[in-house]
């Protein structure tokens, strides 16, 4: 995986920019990639094809959940009695792609029961039919950069998606001062050409990034 320090290295040393500019920033020229990658995750098909690459997901392996009450979650259309948990921090900046939020799973923090997602005009139209009762799919919705459950009793949830947003808070680690530069950037790697180049173009350059080599998935600007 590529570190969020690397991809900025490699911008730099493609534009020969120095960190002691005020104005080119780690901040800034981090800002330019998560712009341009967000919008061509957002362009892939509705195929999932972002999802079946394991390696760019990072794992939230204990979210608390706390009471969240009908309106705040947006559930009013649910008429059966219905108790909601959301989780009590935000979600880290999830990606989205063209089918919604980035999350490849959520589910009780051992992994062994999934939650399924769904939207709260979605789950009030399936309580309203003869056979929900039967229904023993648990489900969740993104709203408002949390996750809300409806029907939960668990006391947290085990998340994985794409983020942009620092993980550092909702994971221990070994060291708690890492770099934020040091953690992966979450970014596909096919993707980090067209990203790359994108970023050149906001800056005002027309450098042309060269082919990977079939037996080198590295550029040579690495």
């Amino acid at each position: 995986m590529t570190t969020i320090g690397e991809s900025i290295s490699r911008i730099r040393n493609i534009t020969k920019t120095v960190k002691e500019d005020a104005f080119v920033t780690d901040r800034f020229l981090y800002s330019l990639v998560i712009k341009h990658a967000r919008a061509f995750i957002m362009k892939q098909d509705n195929t999932n094809l972002i999802l079946k690459f394991n390696g760019f997901f990072a794992s939230i392996p204990c979210m608390e959940l706390i009471e969240s009450d009908r309106v705040e979650a947006c559930c009013g259309g649910i008429k059966s009695d219905c108790s909601i948990m959301k989780t009590k921090l935000k979600i880290p900046g999830v990606m989205f792609a063209s089918f919604g939020p980035l999350f490849r799973l959520v589910s009780s923090i051992d992994g062994t029961e999934e939650v399924y997602p769904t939207t709260p005009s979605t789950y009030a139209s399936m309580t309203k039919t003869s056979s929900f009762r039967f229904n023993k799919n648990k489900y969740y919705w993104y709203l408002n950069e949390k996750l809300y459950f409806p029907n939960l009793d668990w006391e947290a949830v085990k998340v994985e998606g794409i983020f942009e947003g620092n993980l550092a808070p909702y994971i221990c680690t070994d060291d708690p001062c890492r770099c934020r530069q040091d953690e992966n950037i979450l970014v596909p790697e096919y993707l980090f050409e067209q990203i790359e180049q994108a970023v050149l173009n906001d800056m005002g350059m027309t450098v042309k990034m060269p082919p990977d080599l079939p037996d080198n998935k590295q550029s040579q600007f690495r």
